[in-house]
């Protein structure tokens, strides 16, 4: 960025009074940038000051150098302007497309910055706030809130300004002194006033008339300028910025806060003492206000996730016993999507009000983020006590709210740890209660569970597995195995579920059971399920020229819908194999069909326009509504194979069984089961009017050349 010559001249000699070299940092600026990262969530924070050739960092986090050329710089944009200067994308911005801090390390994404200007008006650089991942901007209170700290820069680089200059000849600080917006005052080694600039007047009401050549005891306590003087004559701290809070005593008899800056020099050999002081009232409100934004949440009043931290590691260290519980709200969005943003923030305050209602005194509560809320309460060490609490929250939080004057309900999930069982530090049971809370939202969400020792384990399988799945893709380690599906009516084979095995290269064939929850997971789930799509409706085509009528069946992965193209690469592959839409059946999980995704249910419905029939999963697991069965395009139900197994020996399941078929056959859907091992099996759902079935009496899940040897190349009676 080029300036007018005589304006980038007088700004580099405003620059030169605060002489910043590489590495040097002026104390209270590193506190700053460390509260600039955590109000506003960033990686890197700087205060940046552009000479003419590079970029100084006078204080920074998040990066290592402490310097650049100026012509990488982004504060050197920032010089022809008071305004705030915001990037949202630089990936978007012409200006920065081949920039080296863009390309290349520190990866900048997006980046903020607030001029820092000078007494004399002259931009000296930026309090700059620095992203790896691109953001939509400032709002209007995080402009407010970054001025203000840009503010609180400038209270601290002027600081050294004056102390620069009382190094000086007196003459020069005395000029300096007269325009400077801080009261200074200068006595002798009698603590006699000597010097009383303009600020000091406006400060305390004293004119220079009424108290040259009176002692400091007029205006300030003796025993507190004493320690501020003394400080300066202390040669080891001459010049650091050590600061001290003084209340002094206007002219009106109003005591005045202050924040006092002394030193000392020697003129004729007679030291002379200086004081830069302070109001620094309104500084402490709006520095007051900054760290309660870095540790408060501003919507709903609780702590964020750094208080919580430092609150309950101080329970820590005094408790034996407590309990750790993550909550995160059940249906959030669609409450978020139906009455919008506003909505969504008022559903939130009264979800923060009722957790205090049931909390303790000395309990802590904090909102994590979006959702999300933790508690610790400690002394708690009965499992029977956090489970019944963890009920009672649950129940509260589920009753119905009154948003804008709609009633809404949602729920939650809660996961559970235990000090000291589940951990004995504040990460570590929060890790333990975010693996417990991740457990109850895959089993059906609306309820609690304890951490146990196995869903670490489990994760670190998903982890270790999770970065194997591209090579094994790539290496064709995914293996297509089908099993038969037979209508019961006439035992006639009508189609073949498509299922998912691995072939580890060190662990052997690996069931789905061992990796497929990791796999729904991975950004490659999508693409692995298209693969499968692919695999599955060729082997159909091939099948279906001994066996014209044969289905395939495929499950299909909540990320395939989320890649926002899924009818079409259904329909792609249909054609690519040669298939009519009736030779594919879709087999949806429950989790899908919870959501109610309006695009899945969109996609389903072209589909099954188009003659795909569409099979709900596991129906009986899970707390689907009967709403999602009438408003998804499902043709088939399959009843689960626990209900299955145990329809013989259990009522409850054997009623279930009944409910489903009855369900089916009210709604038009057909039913089919799975799991079936025994005739006895066999025959009840026969008997019940269950129309088809797989299972292990019937051929366990193989190879497609075994399917076609077992199934296709021979005709037998089944």
């Amino acid at each position: 960025m080029t300036l007018d010559s005589s304006v980038e001249a007088a700004r580099l000699y405003a620059l030169s009074e605060y002489e910043m070299r590489d590495g040097v940092v002026h104390v209270g600026l590193d506190r700053l940038v460390q509260l600039a990262r955590n109000i506003f969530r960033v990686p890197i924070a700087l205060v940046s000051l552009v000479d003419a050739e590079r970029q100084l960092f006078a204080a920074r986090v998040g990066i290592d150098v402490c310097a650049t050329s100026r012509e990488v710089s982004f504060c050197a944009h920032a010089l022809s302007s008071a305004s705030l200067l915001t990037i949202s994308d630089t990936h978007q911005d012409p200006r920065f497309l081949d920039n080296p801090l863009v390309v290349g390390p520190p990866f900048i994404r997006f980046y903020a910055g607030c001029p820092l200007v000078s007494p004399g008006g002259m931009i000296l650089g930026t309090l700059c706030i620095i992203d790896t991942a691109p953001r939509a901007g400032l709002s209007e209170q995080e402009q407010a809130n970054l001025r203000d700290l840009a503010a609180l820069v400038e209270d601290q680089l002027e600081l050294r300004r004056l102390d620069l200059a009382r190094q000086s000849s007196q003459s020069r600080f005395e000029m300096m002194a007269k325009v400077s917006p801080d009261a200074i005052i200068c006595t002798d080694d009698r603590a006699r006033v000597t010097f009383w600039n303009p600020a000091a007047e406006r400060m305390l009401g004293y004119t220079v008339g009424t108290i040259l050549n009176q002692p400091i005891e007029v205006f300030a306590p003796a025993d507190a300028m004493q320690k501020c003087l003394a400080i300066a004559a202390d040669d080891a701290s001459l010049y650091e910025g050590e600061t001290t809070a003084l209340d002094l005593r206007a002219a009106d008899g109003t005591i005045v806060q202050v924040e006092a800056s002394a030193s000392m020099w020697k003129e004729l050999g007679r030291p002379t003492f200086c004081a830069v002081l302070r109001d620094v009232s309104d500084r402490l409100k709006n520095e007051e206000r900054l760290f309660q934004l870095a540790q408060m949440d501003p919507l709903t009043g609780l702590g964020n996730r750094a208080l919580f931290r430092h609150q309950a590691e101080a329970c820590i260290a005094v408790e034996e016993h407590g309990c750790m519980m993550m909550i995160d709200l059940d249906g959030f969005k669609d409450v978020n999507d139906t009455l919008g943003h506003a909505g969504g923030d008022a559903l939130l305050v009264a979800v923060a009000k009722r957790l205090q209602d049931c909390l303790r005194p000395g309990d802590v509560l904090a909102r994590m983020g979006g959702d999300e809320f933790a508690a610790f309460f400690p002394g708690m060490g009965d499992v029977t006590i956090a489970s019944d609490l963890a009920h009672r929250l649950i129940a509260s939080l589920s009753e119905v709210y009154f948003v804008e004057g709609a009633p809404v309900t949602i729920g939650a999930s809660i996961g559970i740890a235990m000090l000291p069982a589940h951990g004995d530090a504040v990460q570590k049971l929060l890790s333990s209660a975010d693996l417990a809370l991740y457990e109850a939202k895959s089993q059906g969400k609306h309820c609690r569970r304890f951490y146990s020792p196995a869903l670490r384990e489990t994760a670190a399988a998903k982890r270790a597995y999770q970065s194997e799945f591209a090579r094994a893709l790539q290496q064709e380690e995914f293996e297509v195995y089908y099993q038969p599906q037979f209508r019961l009516e006439d035992s006639a084979l009508v189609g073949a579920e498509s299922l998912l095995r691995w072939r580890h290269p060190e662990q052997g064939l690996l069931p789905p059971s061992a990796f497929l929850g990791a796999l729904e997971s991975s950004p490659l789930a999508s693409k692995v399920g298209d693969w499968i799509l692919g695999v599955a409706c060729a082997q159909a085509a091939i099948w279906r020229e001994q066996l014209p009528g044969l289905r395939v069946s495929i499950n299909v992965f909540s990320a395939q819908f989320r890649s926002g193209d899924f009818e079409s690469t259904v329909k792609s592959a249909l054609g690519h194999a040669g298939l009519p839409c009736s030779a594919l059946e879709l087999e949806i999980p429950g989790s899908i069909l919870m959501r109610e995704d309006q695009y899945a249910i969109a996609a389903l419905d072209s589909l099954r326009a188009a003659g795909v029939s569409i099979l709900f999963d596991d129906y009986g697991v899970g707390a689907v509504s009967l709403n999602a069965l009438k408003r998804f395009p499902l043709t088939r139900l399959k009843i689960d194979q626990s209900f299955v197994r145990g329809m013989l020996t259990q009522k409850e399941d054997a009623a279930i069984v009944r409910i489903i078929l009855y369900l089916g056959k009210s709604l038009g859907f057909s039913v089919s089961a799975e799991g079936v091992e025994t005739l006895e099996q066999l025959a009840r759902l026969r008997a019940k009017g269950c129309e088809e079935a797989q299972g292990y009496l019937f051929g366990k899940p193989m190879p497609a050349a075994d399917f076609t040897q077992t199934f296709i190349a021979e005709t037998r009676p089944r």
